[in-house]
């Protein structure tokens, strides 16, 4: 059978367009207007939280600038309302509200990290030394291992998802690092998931390399499929990127229905 539409991942599109929402409440109202200074009309913007400034004053030139922030986010949120009533009916439910998450994940006993926007910036993008030559597959900028990561990676940029490959990260109870495949940044949460993909070539590699991130993840008090979700190809089933969607949209649907502050 023939699958026609793409998975629409509807919580995280909701989150989005709920977030557009709020960062254009955000902007003060702008008008442009003319004013006669020491005898010369000049263009000037006033500011509904209060100000005049001239248009070409380093003031003026960063309303200018917010303007235009303004104007693309507009449009990004007129984009993503189109793709929402094609597939879903009424206005994105309110109660999916952009927030920020906190998620801690423990480097040591006494050595607890927030999951947030400061974590994410920490990272290296692609610093895992081990078995470089592996890396064959190129995408903007970068080399991956396989297809499915460049597949996942193209998936992550087009959405505006900021993402790190196989960053360094240390868990509780490991003396050495761990790279995972990817680290997302959630921008509508500040919060970062982690994101580990399998090419399951052999099955009993597969369980123990499994196994062994399961419990690597928990010790350091990560959950699975909340803190970290998965997916999987094999050599004779293609990864289909719908895959990823669904899983992504579940990890932040979950994420909405715990407490905005510590959990």
């Amino acid at each position: 059978m023939q699958i026609l539409e793409p998975y629409i991942p509807k919580e995280y599109l909701a989150l989005k367009i709920n977030f557009l929402k709020q960062q254009l409440a955000m902007f003060p109202e702008v008008t442009k207007t003319k004013r006669t200074i020491h005898g010369e009309k000049k263009d000037v913007f006033t500011v509904s939280s209060g100000g005049t400034y001239l248009v070409d004053s380093k003031s003026g030139i960063n309303i200018q600038n917010r303007l235009l922030l303004r104007d693309d986010i507009q449009r990004e949120l007129t984009r993503l309302e189109g793709i929402w009533n094609c597939y879903f009916k009424g206005p994105p439910p309110p109660d999916i509200n952009p927030r920020k998450i906190i998620r801690r994940m423990y480097r040591s006993a006494d050595d607890a990290v927030i999951l947030d926007g400061n974590f994410f910036n920490s990272l290296k993008n692609d610093a895992n030394p081990n078995y470089r030559e592996n890396k064959t597959f190129f995408y903007n900028g970068t080399y991956y291992r396989s297809a499915a990561e460049v597949s996942i990676a193209t998936f992550y940029t087009e959405n505006g998802i900021p993402f790190k490959y196989e960053p360094e990260i240390w868990l509780k109870g490991l003396n050495k690092p761990i790279y995972s495949d990817f680290v997302i940044l959630i921008k509508e949460l500040d919060l970062c998931k982690f994101h580990e993909h399998f090419g399951m070539k052999n099955a009993a590699d597969y369980n123990r390399i499994t196994a062994t991130k399961y419990n690597n993840y928990s010790g350091a008090g990560l959950l699975p499929e909340l803190d970290v979700f998965y997916t999987y190809s094999k050599d004779d089933v293609p990864f289909d990127i719908r895959t990823l969607r669904t899983k992504l949209n579940s990890v932040i649907y979950d994420s909405l229905l715990l407490p905005p502050l510590d959990c």
